[in-house]
């Protein structure tokens, strides 16, 4: 199922996607299937019986138009920052390593790279992504596939670690390729206000294989991004493993699996976003994240 947040009035509120995704059962409405808006809170209590009501709830065909609604980035606040992978795929570690944008040029890396977005980043899908004009000349796309943490735990093994993966969602990591260099450690350049488009659901796991899913970006309708998480260097098993060895993971947490090749940072010369500019991602089984640069 495909869980959400969203607006229809002046408060937040959780709902799950029908079916055919047309419309969206507000969960604390009507039956009470769940109070509040605080998706975290949902994730830490979940169980099967939690689960089966849900489904209920998306195959009763009831609820809003989603049309009619405005839908939020599906976890927020976040508790702590983004866990982020960085050169997660073998053609983009090539293109970024050309590009001249990072430090080192020695290849995938020989263990997962990690690094985190502020929480501050986030956003929802169709909010405008600030361009920063005053900070960067440089601003970047990543379409990726994230993993939201279901069961937290720490020594997790890579065996056992789809066990404690609640769902995924779609995450852009914005980044301003200038900073990125210039600061040589990637938070900055990662972290800006609105540098975190995320959404527009968590899609349970499930429903989706998270090791064969379609990962796609367009800028203003022109595909850049065209690849698949069979490709990923490191994946979702041994990243939860490699974080969870000596960080807790917690129920809500979320892990950006790295994004493939064709960033703007790769063309030659780059092809950076600008005010205006629309970025697309798809990722299959999981929907579609709009967002433009704000002019």
């Amino acid at each position: 199922m495909k869980l959400v947040r969203f607006l229809s009035g002046q408060e937040a509120e959780l709902g799950v996607l029908t079916s055919d995704g047309s419309r969206v059962v507000p969960l604390a409405r009507e039956k009470g299937w769940w109070p509040g808006s605080d998706m975290t809170g949902l994730i830490s209590d979940w169980s099967a019986e939690l689960r089966d009501r849900l489904g209920e709830a998306a195959r009763s065909g009831d609820g809003l138009d989603v049309g009619a609604v405005r839908l939020l980035a599906p976890l927020a606040p976040l508790r702590r920052n983004v866990f982020c992978v960085g050169k997660n795929y073998a053609e983009h570690v090539a293109e970024i390593e050309r590009s001249g944008f990072v430090s080192s040029n020695q290849g995938p890396p020989p263990k997962p790279a990690i690094f985190t977005k502020a929480t501050t980043a986030v956003i929802g899908p169709g909010d405008p992504i600030p361009a920063h004009a005053d900070l960067t000349r440089a601003l970047d796309y990543e379409g990726e596939l994230a993993v939201v943490i279901g069961v937290g735990g720490s020594r997790i093994p890579a065996e056992s670690a789809l066990d404690h993966v609640f769902g995924f969602t779609i995450l852009n990591d914005v980044t301003a390729r200038d900073l990125q260099r210039d600061h040589q450690q990637w938070f900055i350049g990662k972290s800006l206000d609105g540098f975190c488009p995320m959404g527009p659901s968590i899609t349970t796991r499930d429903e989706v294989d998270g090791s064969r899913l379609d990962v796609r970006c367009w800028v203003n309708g022109e595909l850049r991004q065209d690849s698949n998480t069979s490709q990923l260097i490191t994946g979702i098993p041994a990243l939860i493993a490699t974080i969870s060895a000596g960080i807790t993971l917690l129920p809500g947490d979320v892990i950006a699996t790295g994004t493939p090749q064709g960033v703007g940072a790769g063309f030659d010369p780059p092809r950076f976003l600008g005010p205006g500019d629309e970025v697309a991602i798809e990722i299959s089984g999981l929907g579609r994240l709009l967002n433009r640069v704000a002019d």
